[in-house]
């Protein structure tokens, strides 16, 4: 006689799952909406603290806000292209930390370390100062302006934590998937395109969103190479305005900004780090 067994599941498992990703994305609506509740009520708040009445002050700022929004949007244009420069040059510099030929891997490392513990500001200054201002081939002539001279700066910090990332990824795959792969007679590029790299992908892409974010928050100092983002725009319309009790709501609205646009790719990172978190 054969003796079947049935497993049950607990009813409180089956339905645990289903309320946890509601109120996950309600947590992430919630934030998002609070957000832009904060970029609006922040800068109002800071005009009656400063001055007692907001009329005024809400009038210079819609005056200047288009101005500080262009100047924003080049915050955002720096950290996309600083990004995708440091993350292609990241890649090949983190693969290049596991290499098998120990110089390679030596010199993968100490370059990462060295950008990855310098500060950004000295990465900048490197930039700006060791750069020329132009870059001539024959008649064609370059300009580097300090604006792209900032996101090559970015970029090299950006490149050392990718190189991080991946390095970590890869080395997070158990040997055993290499061996299988060498066993199949696979090549260490093949090993790396084909087995490897598609399954610490997903582990990856949390800690680089959060790379990312560092990215942005560091953009404002840009302003010190003297490149017109939000935060030298920001300075500069206070002082053409000569009111010094527009500090508190212009630079809150400034901070806004970044908080709207930032804290939505906080909450998408936490939960991609829920739901590619590695079980053991």
């Amino acid at each position: 006689m054969t003796q079947h067994t049935v497993e049950h599941q607990h009813p409180l498992s089956a339905r645990s799952s289903v309320p946890r990703g509601r109120l996950a994305r309600t947590a992430l609506t919630a934030g998002f909406v609070l957000s832009v509740i904060v970029v609006v009520t922040v800068p109002l708040y800071g005009a009656y603290a400063a001055t007692g009445t907001s009329a005024g002050t809400l009038e210079t700022l819609a005056k200047w806000a288009p101005l500080i929004l262009l100047g924003f949007g080049l915050n955002l244009l720096m950290s996309f292209i600083a990004m995708g420069i440091g993350t292609v040059a990241g890649v090949g510099l983190g693969i290049a930390q596991v290499s098998q030929v120990s110089w390679v891997r030596r010199a993968a490392w100490a370059a990462t370390e060295m950008f990855r513990n310098t500060p950004t500001l000295i990465l900048l200054f490197m930039a700006m100062f060791l750069l020329p201002f132009e870059l001539r081939f024959g008649d064609l002539v370059i300009a580097l302006p300090p604006w792209l001279k900032a996101i090559l700066g970015f970029s090299l910090s950006m490149m050392a934590y990718v190189s991080e990332i991946v390095r970590g990824g890869l080395q997070s795959i158990p040997t055993t998937q290499w061996e299988a792969a060498e066993a199949l007679a696979f090549t260490r590029r093949d090993t790396l395109r084909l087995v490897i790299i598609p399954q610490c992908f997903k582990q990856m892409l949390p800690p680089w969103m959060n790379v990312y974010a560092i990215m942005i928050m560091s953009t404002p100092l840009a302003s010190i190479l003297g490149v017109h983002e939000g935060l030298t725009i920001t300075r500069s319309a206070i002082s053409a305005e000569g009111q010094p009790e527009l500090l508190a709501p212009f630079y809150l609205f400034l901070l806004a900004l970044f908080f709207v646009y930032s804290y939505p790719i906080s909450l998408w990172t936490l939960r991609l780090e829920r739901r590619y978190a590695i079980k053991h």
